[in-house]
Order: structure tokens, then sequence, then C-alpha cells
């Protein structure tokens, strides 16, 4: 291997392209299912200690593959017991990956991109602008360091994570080929194991790509919507002007229609103060939704400096709730969990080195090089 070769990093490879590689090595395709289990199950990452394979390949995977493990750099805990990871990302930007204990599981909410370029308006993500895709290995990345954070290197790897969602930085479906890898590493029985059911991907609407994801995977879904018609959703989701609400629920009805069991759409619906959390407004989404099976995730604004927009009151909201109820919809009203640590639903902010400058209008994050201070991007 010359000098300029750059190693492949084993973390970021899906089940298939592990085969391949082992194949493309000599190997017998056994050998992809090892190196799943001791980086994903073990966490191993040094090949000197993977025992059952020989030491003739263990040398010829250290001169031609790596595993190359995420930069955390800043780690938080909440007084509600969520948890929140920075971890820096080659050319100097980071993203944060936050985890939430409940009763019953532990859900793991991940990151897609560096920053956003979809622009919503209440997202404090968005405001910073957008950089780049994350890889493979850096989305996954997210969930080994989760994942291993519960138990020494080499141990097995408890069941602490029982949920991903993908509603972390950036839009996952602008960034289709590596979340789909990394989702079939996520329910893939020799990483993580997780069910389908288990996996959701969030999406604001990218029409062409939710159509292509139905024949690639069946993971969970969650919808972005945020309003009920297209005149307010332009304002708050401006991807809403090339892909309106009328055409995205077709295609959300599409991706539902292919999965092999009858699963339920999740609309997000964040309340804003004034904006979309009328009665009028229950009203307008009772009626899009009508011929759509889903379920209502209803969430309280989470403010963030500059952004213009209140949290309503809870009277607001739960007369929204009972609005939908009263329509026989099924709605939850998401607690705001990890606020203390600003790792509430919209405050992942990370740090981005931002292409399209639109962060100088906006937004105090956490400094990487000071994490107790705050800084202008």
């Amino acid at each position: 291997m010359s000098d300029t070769q750059q190693k492949v990093n084993l973390l970021g490879l899906s089940p298939a392209k592990m085969e391949e590689f082992f194949i493309g090595l000599g190997e017998k395709k056994f050998r992809a299912q090892q190196m799943l289990k001791w980086i994903h199950q073990m966490g191993e990452s040094d090949f000197t200690k993977m025992t059952n394979m020989g030491k003739p390949l263990r040398e010829k995977l250290a001169q031609v593959s790596e595993v190359a493990l995420p930069e955390v750099v800043y780690e938080d805990f909440s007084k509600d017991g969520t948890r929140k990871w920075v971890m820096r990302m080659p050319g100097g930007s980071a993203v944060e990956t936050v985890w939430i204990p409940e009763k019953d599981r532990g859900t793991l909410c991940i990151s897609s991109q560096i920053g956003c370029s979809l622009d919503c308006s209440f997202c404090s993500t968005g405001k910073q602008g957008f950089n780049r895709d994350l890889s493979v290995a850096e989305i996954i990345g997210q969930v080994y360091v989760a994942a291993m954070s519960f138990h020494e290197a080499g141990e097995r790897r408890g069941g602490k994570i029982t949920n991903v969602v993908l509603m972390g930085m950036g839009e996952p479906l602008l960034n289709f080929d590596n979340v789909v890898d990394a989702m079939h590493l996520m329910m893939d029985d020799n990483a993580y194991g997780l069910s389908k059911r288990r996996v959701t991907l969030s999406t604001s609407g990218v029409v062409p790509m939710l159509d292509k994801l139905g024949d690639l995977i069946d993971v969970s879904l969650a919808v972005s919507l945020h309003a009920p018609n297209d005149e307010l959703r332009n304002t708050l989701v401006p991807l809403n002007k090339k892909y309106p609400i009328k055409v995205l629920m077709e295609s959300v009805n599409r991706y539902l229609g292919k999965l092999p069991d009858k699963r339920k759409a999740t609309i997000e619906y964040t309340l804003i103060d004034g904006v979309n959390d009328g009665l009028e407004h229950a009203k307008q989404l009772a009626q899009v939704l009508r011929d759509t099976p889903c379920k209502v995730n209803l969430i309280p604004f989470n403010p963030f400096p500059n952004s213009g927009y209140k949290r309503p009151s809870n009277n607001r909201v739960y007369r929204f709730r009972d609005a939908l109820i009263a329509e026989n919809y099924v709605v939850t009203i998401r607690s705001t969990r990890g606020d203390d640590i600003d790792a509430a639903c919209g405050q992942l902010v990370g740090k981005v080195e931002d292409r399209p400058r639109r962060s100088e209008r906006y937004i105090k994050v956490v400094s990487l090089d000071n994490p107790q201070e705050g800084q202008q991007l």
C-alpha cells in the first residue's frame, strides 16, 4: 500500500460493503460478520485484539484499513438523565448527539449533516447554515460513541439504546446514500440489532428521495410538518415551496404503502405562540391528515436567541391537543428534555463552518475550545 493511499475506515462500512471489503482481500464473507461484531458490539478498534482472526489477516487489515472513531470534545449530563455529546469532525466543525432516557426505553437523537441547508425559521440548527454531509462513519459513529459510553471497550454492549431517531442536525434525505447505509448498520444483528420500528427517519419532505427510500429500507417515518396550510408552511419550512403539503402527504402515503407491516407516520408539529397554534390551525391539520395513517407529536417551541418566536402557554398547547383528539387522532406532547444543557428539540447547534454565512445573524453556541462559554459564530 502506498503512502498516499488512504486506509478504509471499517467503522463506516454497511454489512454489504463489509462483505465486499473482505472478499476483495481474498477472505470469506463470514469475516464481515466477525468484524461488525468486534466494532459495533464489542467496541474494539485494535486489530491485534481480534483474536478469532489469524495473525496474517490482522496484519493485512492494519496495512489497508482502520477503525477511526469520532473525536468527542464535550459531554454533558442533564439533571433529568439526558446526555449530550459534541463530536468534532474533520474540518473543525462539530455535531451534537443526544440520548434521552425514559422508563421503558432510551432514545438516541443523531445528526446526518453538519448544519442544515433548509433554513426552517424556528430551528436553531438551520440558522447556522450548512457545511457538508456526514459520512457513514460519522453518522454511525454517533451511535457507537453513545453505545460504548455505557460500558468498557471489549465488553459486549448493553441495551441502553433501544431507539434511534434521525432528528438531529440536517435533513437526512439530502444525505441519502450515507443515511441508508448507516440505518442498515443500526438494524443489522451483527451490529446494533435495532428493530425497523425503532429506527426513525425524520424529514421535512424531500419528496423524490422519500419515494426512493421505500424501495431500499423500511424504517419508521416522521414528517416535520409544523403547519396545516401552504401559506404558513412556506414561511416556517421553505422547502414547502418546492414540495407543498398535498404533494408531501401523497408521498408519505406511498411510503407507508410499501411497508410490509401496518405502521403510522409520526407528524411532528412545533407549536409556536400566535403563529400556528390556534384552533383554526388544529382544524386545518385534522383535515390535511385525514387520509394518512398517523399519530401527531406536538412540540412546544424551545426558544433560542434571536428567533423572534415564543413558546405557547400550556393552555394553548392543551387546547390544540384536545381539538385533534376530538377528531380521533392519537396525540402526544413531547416533554422538554435536556433543555438545561441545550439538548432539547430545535436546540442542537454544534459548531458549523457556515458556507452560506447564515449564522452571522444568529445563535450562541458551545465553544469547543472553552465549553463553559458561548461564542458567536
